[in-house]
């Protein structure tokens, strides 16, 4: 993989994502050493910024986000790699500026990183500038483009705006940026199904009865009110993080762990999904709005008490949804996906619930009902990896208790790695594994669109939920009733 010298250009370099997310990963990759020599910085804002304003700026930042402290030889460094220029990023007079500078700069390369940390709305304009100022010619360098989401609205918006990077980039040059699939655990997934031989013969709907994937926020919507009122948990996780999550879980052994043999195993987990029709869809989803309430023994307002939302906004703060896979593996096993805000905890878990035995042997004895055996993978804030089996309870009577055992480390007190450090480092070595392909993307949209449809035409009427608590009443989608979702990583 390549690891040459290069230049990240971050549109939109003093926004909230490049402030919280970005330049903190830089800093971290920094300490290890990690970041190839001669590469640089350079941030393209609309703010008329010198060089020594915006490391006034980053030193800030970075004091505040410093795992271990901020120190000054590593900040010396970064710093050293940073520039700064303004301008408008959608005109292509500006960006040939950026072009001349870089192009009279001989410490700075020509391999070219173009970072989006813009609204989405811009990234059609800001490529098309790009171009017309030259700088998307890979003319003695390579190029990238990182793209974060939201990728389009739906699917025909998402294939509007695949077209439109097309026009200028190759498909391999385009990194669409999922965070979730940088964190550790996520990826532990893969390891944890395919480097174990013994899950292989139960990994299928012979053996496990459903799977849960959850994501979970105690916050509210903060300032991101304008964009989130307009978008919704739907779209803003569930179509994205929660569809990626399955896919990992769902998916068969790829051929290796090269980006297309991955890739091409979790599409054909999201072509196999069972569509779901416009009259089924209160039967496969559920959503709710987050309503006053307390969290950590603070009152907090609700969702239309917050600044900038319409007092009369039906918009989506929990999504719960029921998807089947119809292939040999997954038939008929339903998986459960939920997200929201404002709800008791922040975590993020996949829970494997296996079949309860199929016979009753202990009919006669003190147990009166086995529990299930569970595989849970909580992802944050601790990471674990735990599995529950039932054991006989010491003494003379026949009873079982739940044992658990711990694969992984499941502590909040381990070192946590930011998802942005490995993903940055994956654009920088030409790994796009962890990155996702248009067809993802496209077949996500098709799995969330007929539900989107459907709540659009549903204006006048929306589920609430206490703020604080774990989230409406949505067991209709349970197939039965002894499938509840579960909420805590322990049971």
């Amino acid at each position: 993989m390549s690891s040459e010298p290069c230049t990240f250009i971050v549109f939109g370099a003093t926004g909230h994502l490049a402030r919280n997310k970005l330049l903190p990963a830089m800093y971290h990759l920094e300490e290890a050493e990690r970041i190839p020599d001669k590469t640089s910085i350079i941030g393209f804002t609309r703010q008329a910024l010198d060089d020594d304003s915006w490391n006034d700026q980053v030193n800030e930042i970075l004091t505040a986000r410093a795992r271990d402290g901020l120190k000054d030889n590593v900040l010396a460094n970064l710093r050293a790699r940073m520039h700064m220029l303004s301008g408008d990023m959608t005109d292509a007079e500006s960006l040939k500026k950026l072009k001349e500078y870089i192009d009279s700069n001989e410490s700075i390369s020509n391999n070219l990183i173009f970072y989006m940390a813009i609204p989405p709305s811009l990234y059609a304009r800001v490529t098309q500038a790009l171009h017309d100022a030259g700088l998307s010619d890979e003319n003695g360098g390579w190029r990238r483009i990182v793209i974060e989401k939201p990728f389009g609205y739906d699917t025909e918006s998402a294939m509007i705006l695949n077209e439109s990077l097309h026009k200028h980039f190759s498909e391999n040059q385009i990194f669409r940026i999922d965070h979730y699939l940088g964190k550790s655990m996520v990826q532990n997934v893969l390891v944890f199904r395919f480097a174990n031989l013994m899950l292989e013969p139960i990994w299928n709907r012979n053996h496990i009865d459903h799977i849960q994937i959850t994501h979970s926020e105690s916050q509210g919507i903060a300032d991101r009110a304008a964009y989130y009122d307009d978008a919704g948990a739907l779209r803003d996780m569930l179509q994205s993080h929660l569809l990626q999550m399955l896919t990992l879980v769902a998916m068969e052994p790829p051929a290796s762990l090269d980006a297309e043999s991955l890739r091409d195993e979790k599409v054909k987990v999201l072509k196999s999904i069972r569509p779901i029709t416009r009259r089924s869809v209160n039967a496969h989803a559920y959503r709710a709005q987050y309503a006053t309430g307390n969290i950590n023994g603070e009152s907090v307002p609700g969702y239309l008490s917050e600044q900038n939302i319409p007092a009369d906004s039906i918009t989506e703060t929990y999504a719960s949804l029921k998807l089947y896979i119809d292939n040999w593996r997954w038939r008929n096993v339903p998986f459960y996906l939920r997200t929201g805000k404002r709800m008791a905890k922040n975590s993020s878990v996949i829970s494997i619930r296996f079949k309860h035995p199929p016979q009753q042997l202990f009919r006669q004895t003190q147990i009166e009902q086995l529990e299930p055996n569970w595989i849970v993978l909580a992802i944050q804030p601790s990471e674990c990896l735990r599995m529950e089996l039932q054991v006989k309870k010491p003494g003379l009577e026949m009873d079982a208790h739940t044992t658990q055992l711990d694969a992984s480390y499941c502590a909040t007190g381990s070192t946590q790695l930011d998802a942005y450090e490995a993903l940055l480092l994956d654009v920088i070595e030409n790994d796009c594994s962890l990155f996702l392909r248009y067809d993802e993307i496209h077949h996500a949209w098709e799995t969330v669109d007929p539900v989107l449809k459907a709540w659009d035409t549903q204006q006048d009427y929306i589920h609430t939920y206490p703020a604080g608590s774990w989230g409406p009443d949505d067991s209709k989608l349970f197939d039965r009733d002894d499938q509840v979702w579960r909420n805590e990583i322990d049971s």
